[in-house]
């Protein structure tokens, strides 16, 4: 007897309506002013396969602040312009301690543990900024963003920055602690500023998911037939996404989930199921690690029903 493929459309359909109907959604971002309101009873999916073919379903339209996966695409660019120098100032492994921690910085020298904790996040902002002028490093990444979304209505939230810029007194101390050290290059408010501004990039599940493509297809974009990166370099990012692309919440979201993945604490989150899928989820409460509740409830439901995980179906 054959075994039939899972049909996706019907899973995500599913999955949508089961997480509408969650009670416990976790609780938002409220250390960020703008993203404090923002309702939890949102949810969005949006999945596009490797015929570029989206599945989407709930608030999968509905643009939200990115925040942290935004670093997945600046390490990206990072790596396009400095390539492995980038390794010089910033480390490749999980780091143990909440995201915004300075502990670690000191023991360490000013140099960040993996590039996805707010200390090695700007860091490669930093990188990227090097040799540019604020305006120029922003326009660049969000360029970025814009080709592989092929979107070009993607923006920042000028409300959210603005909220971060006004808050973010532990990345004024990170930065200038690095500064210390001489990890940072350039003037730490010129950093912080680029770094505070492509955080805010919003945008849907449906353009996260599209923008996501070259990680699921070897650095590749499957409809353009775009190379974004070399096999390489795509099969690194994602293991870095692997081991710490939701903090201290990364290896139980491996152990649930079985994708790459990075999430943000607008509430989303982007998945890698290589030679598959790419994969953005939105639910904007989070767990005690500030990564999005029922996004990882969801990923993990149709990895299950898809076979996706890397680790075996």
């Amino acid at each position: 007897m054959t075994k039939h493929a899972p049909d996706l459309a019907s899973a995500v359909r599913e999955i949508a309506a089961e997480m509408k109907e969650k009670r416990d959604r976790g609780e938002v971002a409220s250390y960020i002013p703008e993203l404090a309101c923002v309702d939890t009873g949102k949810f969005g999916i949006a999945v596009v396969d490797a015929d570029g073919e989206v599945t989407a379903a709930g608030d999968c339209d509905e643009p939200f602040s990115i925040q942290s996966i935004s670093k997945v695409f600046t390490l990206t660019l990072a790596l396009g312009k400095v390539g492995d120098r980038l390794w010089r100032v910033v480390g490749r492994e999980p780091s143990g301690s909440p995201f915004n921690s300075i502990v670690q910085l000191e023991r360490e020298r000013g140099i960040p543990r993996n590039p996805f904790i707010n200390a090695g996040a700007i860091v490669v902002t930093d990188q990227i900024l090097s040799g540019h002028q604020p305006r120029e490093a922003l326009g660049e990444i969000l360029r970025f963003m814009q080709f592989l979304a092929n979107d070009d209505s993607i923006s920042i939230d000028e409300h959210v920055a603005a909220s971060e810029q006004r808050t973010g007194f532990r990345n004024v101390a990170l930065t200038n602690y690095m500064k210390s050290f001489g990890v940072i290059e350039n003037p730490v408010e010129y950093t912080l500023g680029v770094y505070f501004h492509h955080c805010a990039i919003a945008m849907s599940c449906r353009q996260l998911a599209m923008a996501g493509q070259f990680l699921a297809h070897l650095g590749r974009n499957p409809i353009t037939g775009h190379s974004v990166v070399q096999p390489e370099r795509a099969r690194r990012i994602n293991s870095i996404m692997m081991m710490c692309g939701h903090y201290d919440g990364s290896g139980e979201f491996a152990y649930r989930v079985g994708l790459p993945g990075k999430s943000g604490v607008g509430g989303g989150i982007l998945a890698v199921a290589p030679g598959k899928a790419s994969v953005a989820v939105w639910a904007p409460g989070l767990d005690a690690n500030g990564n999005s509740h029922l996004g990882r409830i969801a990923l993990e439901a149709l990895t299950r029903r898809m076979g996706w995980s890397v680790f075996g179906a």
